[in-house]
């Protein structure tokens, strides 16, 4: 019997937990699987394991494993795949599959051209910062640049630059302060599907210095709109089609 096991990032937020839950509920009535459990990476239960060992009490055989994580990186090259070869040592007859992350899709820089026009609607010329969770894996440096240059080309912006909360690339507190030498109208978009410790942290650093900036606009996170929710269910019809899976334990 098949099952879904959603795997979203957790946060300590609440607020954060909450959105990724509602998120998931208007996903499920779309994915055709009789099975379907959420669990978290981290710091929310229940884990992965947990998640896994209540597909299984349900009678599932097979669970396709879909991130819920905007690009590649750690978390879904090491991190879910180290669970799911543990989870495997617990039931090895069960036989797992790895979805992909969201990705560069252009429905996802629909999204954040709306989070742009939210805020302002005169956004032609202006630059943007894309801000990045950030990883040591190149690849989100190469996917978060090809999508400032998408949305830079959608929205007819002056400049969309990218920078990470950590990681390796340009830091946002490097990027903040070249916008203070710069004193340019610019919008800041948090690339985070929810409100948590980081939102916060990007929040906090731009409180510190609109004194001295006026011109720089916060907006929201990318977040869990209808363009994010219909990337994540192709994602998962991909995997469950086997079509586009990164691991599978038979």
């Amino acid at each position: 019997m098949q099952a879904v096991l959603y795997v979203a990032h957790g946060t300590r937020v609440k607020a954060g937990v909450d959105e990724a839950l509602r998120f998931i509920e208007k996903v499920k009535p779309r994915i055709d699987a009789p099975i379907q459990q959420v669990s978290f990476l981290e710091l929310v239960q229940p884990s992965i394991l947990q998640g896994v060992t209540k597909c299984v009490q349900q009678g599932a055989t097979k669970i396709a494993v879909a991130p819920i994580l905007l690009l590649t990186a750690n978390h879904l090259n090491h991190d879910i795949p180290n669970e799911i070869a543990e989870a495997k040592k617990h039931f090895p007859h069960i036989q797992f599959t790895i979805g992909e992350a969201f990705g560069v899709d252009e429905r996802l820089v629909e999204t954040l051209h709306h989070r742009l026009v939210e805020m302002d609607e005169e956004v032609k010329g202006a630059n943007v910062l894309l801000v990045g969770r950030g990883s040591s894996d190149p690849a989100v440096k190469r996917d978060l640049g090809e999508i400032a240059a998408l949305l830079k080309k959608k929205a007819g912006l002056h400049e969309v630059a990218t920078c990470y909360l950590y990681g390796k690339g340009v830091s946002f507190e490097q990027a903040l302060q070249q916008l203070l030498a710069e004193n340019r109208k610019t919008f800041i978009i948090p690339y985070l599907l929810f409100s948590g410790l980081l939102k916060q942290h990007i929040e906090t650093k731009i409180e510190e210095i609109q004194h001295v900036n006026q011109a720089i606009l916060l907006c929201n996170c990318l977040g869990y709109d209808k363009q994010v929710q219909h990337v994540f269910v192709d994602r998962i019809h991909q995997l469950m089609g086997k079509g586009r899976c990164i691991y599978e334990y038979a």
